[in-house]
C-alpha cells in the first residue's frame, strides 16, 4: 500500500474521531483563579477525557462569559446556553427547600462531610433539580463569622447590625441572632463590606481568597455551627442524554470524586485563608469555647427545628444525619 494511501485512511480515520468528539462547556461565572476550575472543571476535563479516550471533553467558561451573574447559572444550563455550570442553591433558595436543610446550624455536626450527606439524601432532593442531571454536590467550609470593625463573641454581639447571607434559610439563622440579613451575591460583598453598607457576613473562609474579603474583613469568629453553603454542578438533560451509554455511565460514576474533590478543595482553600488571616496583627480571631458556641447553637435552635418542619423535610434530614 502506498504512503499516500495509508496518510489518507489515517487522515479519515482522524476526522471521524474528531467528528464524534463532544466538548461541554461549563459556565463559571467567578474568574479562572476560583477554587472551582481546579477541583471541578478542570479534574472533569481530565477525568471524562480519560474515560472516553478523548470522546468527551470540557472547556471553563470563566468570569460569566457565558452569561454573568451568579444566580441566574441553573437557568443557563436549563436553556442550554452551557451545557455545564455550578452555583448556589440558596441563591434560589424557593427552588431547593429541601436542599437547603444542609445548610442549617447543626444539621450536621462541623467535622462532617457535607457531600456525603447530600448524596445520602438524593432520593429525597432530586427532584428539586429538575431540567438537568446532577454532576456533583458538595459544601463549604463550616461558616464563620466575616466582619469588619466588629468583633462577634455572643449572640448579643450581633444585634442590629446588617449581615449577608446567601440564602433564606441563612436570613433567619441572622434575625435569631437579632441581626438584619441583607441577601447578596457573593461578588458584591467586596464592595458592600468596603463601603459599610453591611457589618460583615456569615459564610466559609475560602471566601478570604477566593473574593478577596481579607483585604476589607478584621475579624473572624470561630467555632459555632453556623451550618454551611451548599454548591451544585449539573449538566443540561439534553446534553446528558446525547451522551452514549458508555460515557454516560462514565460521567456518572464520577460524581463522588468530583463532589469530594471540591468539597475538599473548599476546606483547603478556607484553610491557608486562615492561616493569612490569623498572621495578620490587624486582624482579631476569635476561638469560641464549646459553651460560648453552644450559645449559638441555642439562639438559633427553634429557626432549625421550625424550618425543616416547614418543608417536611424530616426524612431528608435523617438521610443527611445517616440515620
Amino acid at each position: 500500500m502506498k504512503l499516500t494511501s495509508i496518510l489518507a485512511g489515517v487522515a479519515i480515520a482522524a476526522s471521524a474521531v474528531a467528528a464524534q468528539a463532544t466538548e461541554l462547556k461549563f459556565a463559571n461565572f467567578t474568574p479562572p483563579f476560583h477554587t472551582i476550575n481546579a477541583s471541578v472543571i478542570e479534574k472533569l476535563n481530565a477525568d471524562l477525557s480519560a474515560a472516553t479516550g478523548g470522546a468527551v471533553t470540557v472547556r471553563g467558561y470563566h468570569g460569566g462569559e457565558l452569561g454573568a451573574g451568579p444566580v441566574e447559572q441553573y437557568v443557563r444550563v436549563v436553556q442550554g446556553v452551557a451545557d455545564l455550570g455550578w452555583g448556589l442553591p440558596g441563591y434560589t433558595s424557593s427552588q431547593f427547600q429541601k436542599t437547603m436543610i444542609v445548610e442549617l446550624p447543626n444539621a450536621i455536626p462541623l467535622d462532617a462531610r457535607g457531600d456525603e450527606a447530600l448524596w445520602r439524601a438524593w432520593d429525597e432532593i432530586s427532584g428539586e433539580f429538575p431540567g438537568t442531571h446532577a454532576v456533583a454536590l458538595w459544601t463549604s467550609e463550616p461558616n464563620i463569622f466575616i466582619m469588619k470593625d466588629k468583633v462577634i463573641r455572643t449572640p448579643a454581639d450581633m444585634a442590629g447590625l446588617k449581615v449577608r447571607v446567601a440564602g433564606a434559610t441563612a436570613a433567619q439563622v441572622a434575625e435569631a441572632l437579632g441581626a438584619t440579613p441583607v441577601q447578596m451575591p457573593i461578588n458584591q460583598v467586596y464592595n458592600a463590606l468596603q463601603t459599610g453598607l453591611i457589618d460583615g457576613v456569615i459564610t466559609g473562609a475560602s471566601t478570604l481568597s477566593d473574593f478577596k474579603l481579607d483585604e476589607v474583613a478584621s475579624s473572624y469568629t470561630l467555632g459555632a455551627n453556623l451550618g454551611r453553603l451548599a454548591f451544585f454542578t449539573v449538566m443540561n438533560q439534553g446534553a446528558y442524554d446525547a451522551l452514549t451509554d458508555e460515557q454516560k455511565a462514565a460521567l456518572d460514576g464520577m460524581r463522588a470524586d468530583v463532589s469530594a474533590s471540591a468539597e475538599t478543595s473548599w476546606n483547603a482553600t478556607a484553610d491557608a485563608a486562615l492561616d493569612v488571616a490569623r498572621a495578620d496583627s490587624g486582624n482579631t480571631v476569635v476561638d469560641l469555647t464549646e459553651e460560648e458556641a453552644q450559645a449559638f447553637a441555642d439562639a438559633v435552635s427553634d429557626v432549625v427545628n421550625a424550618y425543616v418542619a416547614s418543608v417536611g423535610g424530616e426524612a431528608a434530614l435523617a438521610a443527611m444525619q445517616g440515620q
